[in-house]
């Protein structure tokens, strides 16, 4: 088996890792640019978010229309409707929805570092302290954000995007170098 194969399955046999590379470097580069600006990423951030949520209520209030035989039709509607307002509510003022999903990126993080503890600590088979220490991670997470909000919500998202594409260029970068010495090697 070429080693290759060990990185995506015998399926990425043959495939360009210059492709892989470049997406790295590219993933990187956006990564360094958001991370200039946070606040423009966060208000990117609440857009791309925007759109999701309107496109999720159009879709649903479409679907509403073909099912308007059937009782929960009005439901799908009204739920359509308020993914509507929702996305239009974001639009309308991204730096209040930015507030929004930072507060709930808080708490879901404090709530995940506390279910995470307690599993660690009620089963504490063989890695149980890693997973206590991801937990506790969360939590201190969870409490710096928390502890600065709102002030921090015109940055928090940003800084989260920036660091995602920095690290998802890498990890594809260094997939390409891998396939490229599997390449020269085999």
């Amino acid at each position: 088996m070429a080693r290759n194969d060990s990185v995506f399955g015998s399926g990425m046999r043959g495939a360009p890792w210059g492709s892989f590379v470049a997406l790295g470097i590219c993933l990187v580069l956006l990564g360094v640019v958001a991370s200039a600006n946070l606040m423009v990423a966060t208000v990117a951030t609440a857009y791309y978010v925007g759109i999701m949520v309107l496109i999720g209520g159009a879709l649903q209030v479409a679907h509403a229309m073909r099912v308007r035989q059937s009782g929960p039709a009005v439901l799908w509607f009204l739920a359509g409707l308020l993914y509507l307002f929702a996305g239009i509510g974001i639009f309308l003022d991204p730096l209040f929805a930015a507030m929004v999903f930072t507060l709930f990126l808080s708490l879901s993080l404090c709530l995940s570092g506390v279910f995470r503890a307690a599993i660690a600590l009620s089963q504490r088979g063989r890695g149980w302290g890693w997973t206590l220490a991801s937990g506790l991670a969360s939590i201190a997470a969870a409490l710096v954000i928390g502890m600065g909000w709102p002030v921090n919500a015109v940055w928090v998202l940003g800084l989260v995007l920036s660091i995602d594409l920095m690290f998802q260029g890498f990890a594809v970068l260094f997939v390409g170098l891998a396939m490229r010495s599997a390449t020269v090697r085999g």
